[in-house]
């Protein structure tokens, strides 16, 4: 804390931005790989090499301002939060001006005009504009202006996605009825699909570069040498050879910056009663994939005890694939994966995701349980006339739940906060709100603290559960 508070004095009351970055010889802007093609994205024949038109422009704006470019990682949906506690100099990543970001960050002239494009099935013929989309479920990606139009559309339920190629894929699968995104996206990501056609535009918006608002004087040598860069041709060049170009980007010569629109907002009683109900989505995906969980590690520990050498190899792979590799990873697969052949709405993805992921650990406790059981009332149970398979139903097992009970008691507390994961298939749970807040009221510190307070709300009492659970489970105790 010490180190990060020295470090966000520095950046507030050290040398000016400008200064800084000559110092350095770098100019540190910020994107998301994951944006991809044409943006900025990995050279399939260089790994450690970056394309894209915004590349490029960062490229040309160095070498005016005389640093070098350096591009800084981060994940798109942060990346206004990040440019705020000093991770870069600048945000330059298909960034729209909106204004949920007004006021957050000083924006230069824009570098790019972009339209909103209406993507639906080939086969939907009687959707033209949102208007014809009410009652009906419509993708895009959280934090753009899409987001806002479909906010303020009457009757249209808006499905935020973290990626852009993902609501594409769900409107194939039939998920969706319509995706609304940036023109450039919807061209590279959709329009090639044999399933999918441009049911047309919804309004216009552009890309502009983002800088801390009390850098004055890199905000203007920044959008002094973007005058120049565009003046002198070079972004229109830039922009033919990426096949950007288009009449819409004649205006860029003649439109200008614009400071910052102070704001002053805060948490309201609508806002608060949205995390409740995200809370209460939390809960019932975890119940759910917990009750799954308990089912299926039961199913697996006895399969290993009682199953043959097949029954138990594949039980033993079973608790090996699950454990060893991540649950965001099966997420991913489960609900794009299979789409071809298996078609989950996000709920119940979620739910399977997490179930099976955690039936590999129930397998686990349910088998150290039955270990703790000693052999000598198997065998005692033998001698007085029960089967093998009756002595382990009726002594066994039940001693070896007894056992295992503390721990899955645990497992439930983990599983509720790794219920946080299945955000990136759609699902709206209370991390995905307060994300949503965060940007609403451009703050993440209380959203964040309503955030870990409603986790601890609902997990508390499962660890005060857990340790009684234990206490009372122990020799002796009561």
């Amino acid at each position: 804390m010490v180190f990060g508070l020295v470090a966000a004095g520095e950046v507030a009351g050290g040398a000016d931005g400008l200064d800084r970055m000559r110092e350095r010889g770098r100019l540190r802007w910020g994107g998301d790989v994951q944006g991809g093609e044409p943006y900025v994205f990995q050279d399939p024949t260089d790994g450690a090499r970056l394309l894209g038109f915004e590349v490029e422009l960062a490229e040309a704006l160095a070498r005016r301002l005389g640093v070098r470019a350096e591009f800084v990682q981060n994940d798109w949906q942060t990346l206004v939060a990040s440019l705020e506690r000093g991770d870069f100099d600048i945000v330059m990543n298909g960034l729209e001006v909106t204004p949920a970001r007004d006021g957050r960050v000083a924006f230069t002239r824009p570098y790019y005009t972009f339209s909103e494009t209406l993507v639906v099935r080939r086969e939907t013929r009687d959707v033209e504009s949102l208007a014809d989309l009410r009652g009906a479920r419509v993708g895009t990606l959280q934090g753009s202006l899409a987001a806002d139009l479909l906010a303020a559309a009457p009757g249209v339920h808006t499905v935020l996605y973290e990626g852009v190629q993902e609501p594409y894929l769900d409107l194939e699968q039939g998920r969706l009825a319509a995706v609304l995104l940036d023109d450039i996206i919807a061209n590279r990501y959709a329009l090639g699909r044999p399933g999918l056609r441009a049911a047309g535009s919804v309004g216009e918006g552009v890309y502009a570069i983002a800088v801390r608002p009390d850098e004055q004087r890199l905000v203007r040598a920044v959008d002094e040498v973007l005058g120049e860069v565009i003046e002198s041709g070079e972004l229109r060049l830039v922009l033919q050879r990426w096949g950007l170009w288009n009449d819409r980007q004649l205006a860029l010569a003649t439109t200008v910056s614009r400071p910052p629109t102070p704001v002053e907002t805060h948490l309201t009683a609508a806002q608060v009663q949205l995390f409740v109900r995200a809370a209460g989505v939390t809960v019932w995906v975890s119940a759910l994939a917990m009750g799954l969980a308990v089912a299926g590690g039961l199913v697996l520990a006895v399969t290993q005890r009682l199953g043959g050498p097949i029954g138990r190899g594949a039980a033993q792979t079973y608790v090996e694939v699950f454990r060893g590799t991540p649950v965001l990873l099966q997420l991913y697969v489960l609900y794009y994966g299979l789409a071809p052949v298996l078609t989950l709405d996000a709920f119940t993805a979620a739910v399977l995701g997490l179930g099976m992921n955690y039936a590999a650990y129930e397998a686990e406790l349910y088998r150290a349980g039955i270990g703790a059981v000693a052999p000598a009332q198997t065998e005692a149970a033998l001698a007085l006339g029960m089967t093998r398979g009756l002595a382990f139903r009726r002594i066994v097992l039940p001693q070896a739940l007894r056992v295992a009970l503390p721990g899955m008691a645990n497992d439930f507390i983990a599983l509720l906060k790794d219920s946080s994961l299945v955000s990136v298939i759609t699902v709206v749970e209370l991390t995905k709100q307060m994300t949503i807040t965060a940007v609403d009221v451009r703050s993440w510190l209380g959203p964040g603290l309503l955030c870990a307070a409603l986790y601890l709300a609902l997990s508390y009492p499962l660890s005060r559960l857990a340790r009684r659970l234990e206490r009372r489970l122990a020799p002796g105790g009561a």
